[in-house]
């Protein structure tokens, strides 16, 4: 069924084009709007396997799920406290702003205008991706650069638009666009042969394979045309509410730098003597406090999803339909780029 925005969503929208809207939020504000309702309402995709994606009976799983859910058991000691609104690209902001959704988890690329004219906090990185092409392996193209002339689908509102476009001009070469408001859209109409190619986030692209009539019969080309860090997001004015988001996050990067997962955290809470452990478990002090939160805020959000590492595993890792490698996704302490800011 497709999605009717509400009337101050809209409202905000006009105003986001007109640089009228005000982000003045009364620090603490949506805290305590999160907690009078008893959840926290995530913005999510409209479904993209391994980062939001609903199952038959409508239960919500992926990586930017888990930092959902990790955040409202951070909030409220129960990870169930989140309910979930599908939105398009050209939606999320707009839902985000106007107050619709209390956080945004899906897919979202930090970029300087996001972060400043569109009034958002970007809550830091859950992947760091690249945009890539997928074509048909009967189209015997091995390369990006043969694309000339080609028809290529992908989604509105996105950073793929300007990066195709991009790419296309920087090479000399023509494309003729063919762009769609919903994933699912795009990924019908590419399989449908009304495109040659499909264009969005590598990441987007081995998810979306998987929903091909023939998944085998398509191949992602070699290049990657741009950085994509994808991760949380918050409307501006609420520091309080943008440092929960933010250090939740950390911390589960965090528990995998220490050696703290899902299996371990209450045995290590009890009877770990690393300093470092203690304090991000709870044990010793009280880090909840500066956030408005309880000392246990971080211990009850990893013992909820697990660590990062594990969390990539679950939903994107080589035991899964995705099958992606953790690359620089990896700790820093194996040569990647996660790295949580020190739980102090």
């Amino acid at each position: 069924m497709k999605k009717t925005l509400s009337f101050a969503a809209v409202t905000a929208a006009a105003a986001l084009v007109t640089g009228a809207i005000s982000t003045d939020v009364q620090a603490g504000a949506v805290l305590d709007k999160v907690k009078g309702k008893g959840f926290i309402q995530c913005g999510v995709s409209q479904g993209l396997p391994g980062f939001s994606n609903p199952d038959a009976q409508g239960n919500w799983t992926g990586i930017d799920v888990d930092v959902c859910i990790a955040t409202a058991a951070a909030v409220f000691g129960d990870g169930t406290k989140v309910k979930y609104t599908p939105l398009s690209a050209k939606e999320r902001f707009t839902a985000l702003q106007s107050g619709e959704v209390d956080m945004l988890s899906r897919n979202t690329t930090w970029t300087l205008v996001r972060d400043t004219a569109l009034g958002l906090n970007f809550a830091g990185v859950n992947y760091y991706d690249g945009q890539g092409f997928m074509v048909r392996k009967g189209l015997g193209v091995k390369s990006a650069h043969e694309l000339d002339g080609a028809s290529v689908c992908t989604n509105l509102g996105t950073t793929t638009e300007l990066n195709l476009s991009d790419f296309f001009r920087a090479n000399k070469m023509k494309f003729k666009g063919v762009f769609f408001e919903k994933a699912d859209e795009v990924v019908a109409a590419y399989d449908a042969g009304r495109c040659d190619v499909y264009t969005t986030d590598q990441s987007g692209l081995a998810a979306q394979r998987i929903k091909l009539k023939e998944p085998d019969a398509h191949m992602v080309l070699p290049e990657v045309i741009s950085k994509e860090p994808l991760g949380p997001v918050v409307a501006h004015g609420d520091d309080q509410w943008f440092d929960i988001v933010k250090w939740t996050l950390y911390a589960l990067i965090e528990a995998e730098e220490l050696g703290v997962n899902k299996t371990n955290v209450h045995n290590l809470k009890a009877n770990s003597t690393n300093p470092n452990i203690k304090r991000l478990l709870g044990a010793e002090g009280d880090t909840g406090k500066n956030l408005g939160l309880s000392k246990s805020w971080a211990y009850d959000a990893i013992k909820t999803v697990g660590n990062y590492g594990e969390m990539f595993n679950n939903h994107l890792g080589p035991n899964t339909a995705l099958k992606l490698p953790r690359g620089v996704n990896a700790s820093w302490k194996n040569g990647g780029l996660m790295y949580a800011m020190p739980v102090r």
